[in-house]
């Protein structure tokens, strides 16, 4: 059963939705479902199992993730476009840039963001520190490819600075929201695109992405991957010619994995409950508590990279705390699951390797 969407939650009564038994600092890889999405999904493959799936049924899931996810960022649900994978939204941008266009993106940015230009020989791929990306856009550059916040070590882009250098120079931006979208406010209507896989701080199970846009920029898109789901009546477009695709960003969509988006979209909807401004006071203030806890400098991300010895993460598991190396250094998340007594806990097996490292 989803929870009433009227409703606003806070986050300690929104905290009692979850059923992890460890103290969880790895949103960053995975997040953890709210028990109305978990029963959601599995009660989807409980019916399969039955005989007794309904996909038009399950359709809804998609429809109401594709709106909880427009209500979080702003935008219109018109333009959000629902797939598996950011890759696939991705390689649309890198498709419809003309020959000889010059993409700059992020040292050591994720690589779905980065490989589907690097495939197209024909594109011109600069890669900058985050630290100078605003800084190099000029009058060459065509399209900036950056994630909102870094994978590896959770540094946040420039994007105010960004934006205006992009838009200074007439280039466009699509931003990469994965490690972002759920717990940082985001430009969502001042760039061209934006794509978010929805399994991590979503809450989502893996198998759900969105992507939006400007509606110029949407119209931009090569619906390469068009199917019975891009068509302007669903059902009505399973078999034949002509084309009949959807007149907004649904042309853009694949088939879903109707299990994964059962299990979405209550979480999507726990998430507005709470609100964004809340959930990113909430998780910044936890990663200052354990940056502090640490001896480490405070900072303004959700994900906080620790230098520790190997074998760390496995020490870790032991004691009942799960994090994940990445770039050589421990990753720990704080996110809406994340309570003070877990980022004590993890501090504390922490301090001694710290020290060591």
């Amino acid at each position: 059963m989803t929870l009433p969407s009227q409703d606003v939650l806070s986050i300690e009564e929104a905290q009692r939705e979850f059923t992890a038994g460890v103290a969880y600092l790895n949103t960053a890889t995975y997040g953890l479902p709210p028990r109305a999405a978990h029963e959601a999904m599995l009660a989807a493959e409980r019916d399969r199992a039955a005989g007794l799936m309904a996909p038009p049924a399950l359709d809804e899931a998609v429809t109401h993730s594709r709106e909880a996810f427009a209500r979080l960022l702003g935008v219109p649900a018109g333009r959000v476009a629902c797939g598996p994978q950011v890759s696939y939204f991705v390689g649309l941008v890198a498709a419809s840039l003309p020959a000889g266009s010059t993409v700059l993106v992020a040292d050591g940015d994720f690589t779905s963001l980065l490989w589907p230009f690097a495939a197209r020989a024909e594109l011109t791929v600069r890669s900058v520190p985050l630290e100078r990306i605003a800084d190099a856009v000029d009058g060459g550059t065509d399209l900036v490819a950056v994630s909102a916040v870094q994978s590896a070590d959770g540094r946040i882009a420039p994007m105010d600075d960004l934006i205006a250098a992009a838009r200074a120079h007439g280039a466009r931006i699509l931003l990469d929201a994965t490690q972002a979208a759920g717990w940082l406010p985001l430009p969502a209507d001042r760039v061209d695109w934006l794509v978010c896989g929805g399994y991590k701080w979503l809450l989502g199970p893996r198998g759900t992405c969105f992507l939006t846009g400007t509606a110029e920029a949407l119209d931009a898109l090569p619906a390469a991957g068009a199917g019975w789901y891009a068509g302007a009546d669903i059902w009505d477009s399973v078999y034949g010619l002509p084309l009949r695709l959807a007149p907004d960003a649904r042309r853009l969509d694949l088939s879903p994995a109707w299990q994964c988006w059962a299990g979405h979209a209550p979480a999507l909807e726990l998430l507005g409950r709470v609100g964004v401004p809340a959930v990113h006071d909430h998780d910044v203030r936890l990663a200052r508590r354990f940056s502090a806890a640490l001896g480490l400098p405070p900072g303004d991300s959700a994900i906080v990279p620790v230098d520790v010895p190997d074998g760390t993460a496995e020490v870790l598991r032991a004691g009942g705390v799960i994090a994940s190396v990445r770039a050589g250094r421990l990753r720990c998340a704080f996110h809406l699951t994340t309570t003070e007594a877990d980022v004590d806990k993890a501090a504390g097996l922490l301090a001694p390797l710290v020290s060591r490292g």
